[in-house]
């Protein structure tokens, strides 16, 4: 006896808008060439969402583990240099919006001396959940405004292109970079200038950004790139090579 198309299916056919969503999860070869490449070494961006280590201390020292892996435990976590440059900062900060002179740069000041050369001006408006991995030279000017969850690599620049004295006549104007929130800012990056890296934006290492981001944007730097190989000068950069004689030492001057 056979048995009809319904009966066969009893308990074995899997409902079609399961394997409609199953399909759309996945990325086919011809999807995933059609992705935008980042030139080698470039810094890549993480995934909008990432998995977060939740932890019952404060933000600021909750985030280390969040954005950390390295960080085991709450020890390692107090010796992040970053932790105590942002506290230190906190304190200074509240100082200065009362108009207390003095003390708030003597505040700072320690904390550049105590953390490597982390120097954030006491003027500096700092969001919640902001951390600076590693840390040694990061500077951050005194208009400069960051969100949310924002995080700084090593010697990370937010300085200004130029200055302008306020007067009685004139009010302090905005120098320094705007950071939205979820904006991660890669190593021996500067920033210059009264412009905005939007939402969630990724901006790669050993960039110079001198204009405004939109949000969700991903900037980097141009790689470097070989002028001579095995002693010999390559076409691409004949230009640049002009007055070797192909023998002696290669030697370049850079003037920046």
């Amino acid at each position: 006896m056979s048995q009809g198309p319904q009966s066969a299916s009893n308990g074995t056919d899997i409902p079609e808008n399961t394997q409609a969503s199953d399909q759309k999860s996945t990325i086919d070869g011809d999807e995933l060439a059609s992705l935008p490449e980042l030139p080698p070494g470039i810094f890549i961006p993480v995934p909008a969402k990432t998995p977060r280590r939740k932890t019952r201390w404060p933000d600021a020292i909750d985030v280390i583990f969040e954005k950390d892996p390295a960080c085991k435990n709450i020890f390692e976590a107090l010796l992040y240099q970053g932790l105590w440059a942002i506290l230190f900062h906190r304190v200074a900060h509240e100082l200065y919006k009362k108009h207390i002179p003095l003390i708030p740069r003597l505040i700072s000041q320690f904390a550049r001396f105590i953390t490597s050369g982390i120097e954030i001006h006491p003027g500096a408006q700092i969001g919640k959940r902001f951390f600076i991995d590693h840390g040694a030279g990061v500077v951050i000017g005194e208009t400069a405004v960051i969100g949310d969850n924002v995080m700084l690599y090593h010697q990370v620049t937010l300085g200004a292109t130029g200055w302008w004295r306020p007067s009685p006549f004139r009010k302090q104007q905005k120098r320094h970079p705007t950071i939205e929130d979820d904006v991660t800012i890669g190593v021996g990056t500067a920033i210059l200038g009264p412009i905005t890296i939007g939402k969630g934006s990724k901006i790669g290492g050993m960039t110079l950004v001198l204009e405004s981001v939109p949000p969700n944007s991903v900037v980097v730097s141009k790689p470097a790139e070989l002028l001579v190989k095995g002693g010999e000068m390559l076409e691409k950069h004949q230009e640049l090579t002009q007055g070797w004689n192909g023998k002696d030492p290669w030697e370049m001057d850079y003037q920046i």
